[in-house]
């Protein structure tokens, strides 16, 4: 085909889309149906009409292809280990009795039986559930779900793209199930697999599927020459199928690098590639390979993961240069829509300047068809959308709400002294002791508690203006008293004020920095029913007034115990934002660590003496490729120390990581020099322990017992076994007890429960060891 017909056949398209609603209804469905308020039929009849609801819009808004199977429940990973019918052997029994509560039971487990481990989606703030996989797993065949929706997109008179995670990805994103040896290799599995893809793939073309989309996000990561020679058994032995739709494969975060020939050579009719950031170079990879001849090219050129306007005429560059290495090219984004939020259109209270700079969803939706007709019939026919899209960028580049001199001054000051703490870790830890005074096995809680109906009912209503802030502040400081009341009953030895002020743990201090905006309606899952609402990083950051200081003191003077001061860290500021693309991160990091440097020093100056600053984006936002790692940890450890440094020898700085692979950047735990850090351990068994061991890591860990993404209450012998596997990894002068991460999403009950197991069992455990006094 030539340039020009395959500019003429362009069409535009999209992975995915948010599964939420404008007004959370998945949210809420799934959450009544777990509380007994909500049918399953109900629920099935909710989702339903969101997907149709996404679909018209989505054809509404220029999309000529729609996607099906992207929508979930829950997760789109946990959706495709009930397909391959990877469902581990201690979940069968409820799946058997009743496939949705068996659904939700490996989501979150239940009163009998643990949930499936839960990490970060790649270097998003998604979370997907870990397949559990062995050598005796069986693989079997349920296309259900997915030919169901593709004939409910069909019967809507949709062109409709089937979406699965591809076979290649979804084994290198599982684990060794319990009791199966750490060395086993699930992609050892791929023969075992791919004749299940295979049905599935014949029961979706019998169901009128003409494209299916595979995804292979995976293989942008640096991948074994036998991960890269698995990726190419898999797509010779699918494509040499003869009862199957054409198959897309995408691969989206980055740049597939040493994969990008594997899958061009590939027997399947076409690739999604991400054009976008560091990913652009991908033109050239494209052009070095000899392009896509006979293929079709989805050319992912608005960026799906952040908020900005596209500069259109640059996509509309990369396009023209595309369309010369493929033998069709579509445009889409450069992954599903599923990380942004739904509709720019819906924040009303926003600046109207600022409102031109921003993209969500359905925007972005626009972004795609103005291109793809600009390409198909020429850019006359989209002028207007050119000149109004170049008068918005202009407005934004040469805008002074974007820059403060201040801010700018201050960080091109900073030496390396600044991100230094004045003594070695070793003499801290005799002065934090000396200053303390804790036992053996402190226990402490992250942070955060439950938030009850009442809080966020008068949040709700001081927005509203039903109550004054004097009356908000009553019901915030009761609630403080009844969190410090209850640690110190319950026997916890370092306390924390709850946060009951708090919405949400970046939106919070986003509220307070300037240069940050918040959005009303502008929510993002990150996991099952857990949507968040990341704020938007404008322009340059600082600190007008303190954040925490006035509650933490509170708290403080309601006990004679530490109560710990809690902040978000720099790096996961950035993460759980939406960030400003028109400078480097490291100066964005650099701003924010300033600012809460500030808050530091006033929290020590009120005589907080345990201070968190949390960093569980660390290792979420770790580029997917070794090579640009170093460059990456050096500045965001260099953030959290500066954040840190500036504090007294005796003041002990902890920080929390949780769910992520911490193997990954035990180095990078150790650059941060915090005296304690706790991380997700329970639904890992305490794996995290002996990686921080072998590791020689030489501070105070506390590796969680309390898994507070599942309903269950853990027992105290659970939480004190769990406490003996890590005293097997770390001494027990160096080991605290903790829950594996905030309790806010929890009910009263349960955390009641919990912590009081908790403590029981660090007392049976202490009372085992020698010198147990402390």
């Amino acid at each position: 085909m030539t340039t020009e017909s395959a500019a003429t056949t362009a069409t535009a398209t999209v992975y995915g889309y948010p599964r939420q609603g404008a007004n959370r209804e998945l949210k809420k469905a799934v959450e009544g149906y777990w509380k007994g308020r909500v049918t399953a039929e109900e629920l099935h009849r909710t989702a339903a009409g969101l997907r149709r609801a996404n679909w018209r819009r989505l054809a509404d808004d220029g999309v000529r292809e729609v996607p099906t199977g992207d929508f979930s429940l829950y997760d789109h990973v946990l959706d495709t280990s009930v397909m391959v019918g990877a469902v581990p052997e201690r979940h069968r029994a409820v799946v058997e009795a009743d496939p949705l509560d068996g659904y939700f039971a490996m989501a979150r487990g239940t009163r009998e039986v643990a949930p499936l481990e839960m990490t970060k989606w790649f270097d998003t703030n998604y979370h997907y559930l870990v397949p559990e996989l062995g050598p005796d797993t069986v693989f079997r065949t349920d296309s259900a779900r997915q030919v169901a929706e593709l004939a409910e997109a069909l019967a809507l008179g949709h062109t409709a793209r089937p979406v699965l995670v591809g076979p290649v990805t979804y084994l290198l994103l599982a684990k060794p199930a319990p009791g199966v040896d750490g060395s086993f290799a699930p992609l050892t599995l791929l023969d075992r697999l791919l004749p299940v893809y295979a049905e599935v793939l014949a029961d979706l073309r019998a169901a009128g599927a003409t494209w299916v989309q595979l995804d292979e996000p995976a293989l942008v990561q640096d991948r074994t020459p036998a991960d890269l020679n698995a990726a190419a058994r898999a797509y010779r032995e699918l494509g040499a199928l003869t009862d199957r739709p054409r198959l897309l494969v995408a691969s989206y975060f980055g740049r597939l690098g040493e994969a990008l020939p594997v899958l061009a050579k590939a027997p399947v009719e076409g690739l999604a590639l991400d054009f976008t950031g560091p990913a652009a170079a991908q033109v050239e990879d494209l052009a070095a390979v000899g392009g896509l001849p006979g293929k079709r090219l989805v050319a992912g050129v608005v960026d799906g993961r952040n908020v900005w306007i596209n500069d259109l005429a640059a996509s509309l560059s990369t396009l023209g240069t595309l369309l010369g290495l493929a033998d069709r090219v579509d445009v889409s984004a450069s992954c599903s829509l599923l990380h942004v939020p739904l509709d720019a259109g819906a924040e009303r209270e926003l600046d109207p300047q600022i409102a031109r700079w921003l993209a969500f969803a359905r925007q972005k939706t626009a972004e795609i068809a103005t291109l793809a007709r600009g390409l198909a019939d020429g850019t006359h026919t989209i002028a207007a959308q050119l000149a109004a899209n170049r008068a918005d960028l202009a407005s934004r580049a040469g805008s002074a709400l974007t820059r403060d001199p201040a801010v700018r001054s201050r960080t091109a000051a900073v030496t390396a002294t600044d991100a230094r703490r004045s003594l070695p870790y070793a003499d801290r830890a005799a002065a934090q002791r000396a200053r303390l005074r804790l036992p053996l096995l402190p226990t402490t809680t992250v942070g955060s508690f439950p938030q009850t109906a009442e809080l966020r009912t008068a949040r709700a209503e001081l927005r509203a203006g039903r109550l004054d802030t004097a009356g908000y502040e009553e019901r915030v400081g009761a609630e403080i008293r009844e969190v410090v009341a209850f640690q110190e009953t319950a026997g916890i030895d370092v306390l924390v004020h709850g946060e009951p002020e708090r919405n949400d743990m970046v939106q919070y201090f986003a509220e307070r920095l300037s240069g940050y905006l918040a959005t009303r309606s502008g929510w993002v899952q990150s996991y099952g029913t857990r949507y968040v609402r990341p704020p938007i990083l404008a322009g340059d950051i600082s600190r007008p007034e303190p954040m925490t200081v006035r509650w933490t003191a509170y708290a403080q003077s309601l006990t004679d115990r530490p109560v710990k001061g809690v902040l978000t860290g720099p790096v996961t500021m950035l993460a759980w934002s939406f960030v400003r693309d028109d400078q480097p991160l490291a100066e964005t990091a650099r701003q924010v660590a300033l600012a809460l440097r500030d808050e530091v020093a006033d929290l020590e100056a009120a005589g907080t003496s345990v201070i968190q600053v949390d960093e569980p984006a660390l290792r979420e936002t770790l580029p997917p490729r070794a090579a640009d790692r170093p460059g990456y940890l050096a500045w965001a450890t260099e953030a959290f120390r500066l954040t840190t440094s500036g504090v007294r020898p005796d003041t002990q700085i902890h920080t929390h990581m949780c769910y992520a692979e911490f193997g990954d950047i035990l180095q990078a735990i150790d650059d941060l020099d915090a005296d304690v850090i706790s991380l997700e351990a329970a639904r890992s068994h305490m794996r995290v322990a002996g990686e921080l061991a072998g590791a020689g890591y030489p501070r105070e860990v506390g590796p969680g017992v309390y898994d507070i993404h599942s309903p269950r209450v853990p027992g105290a012998d659970e939480a004190a076994a769990l406490l003996r596997r890590g005293l097997m990894a770390v001494p027990p002068e160096r080991l605290w007890v903790n829950p594996d991460c905030g309790l806010k999403t929890r009910g009263w009950p349960e955390v009641r429960a919990s912590l009081e197991n908790l403590v029981a069992a660090a007392r049976e455990v202490r009372a085992t060891l020698p010198g147990r006094t402390g």
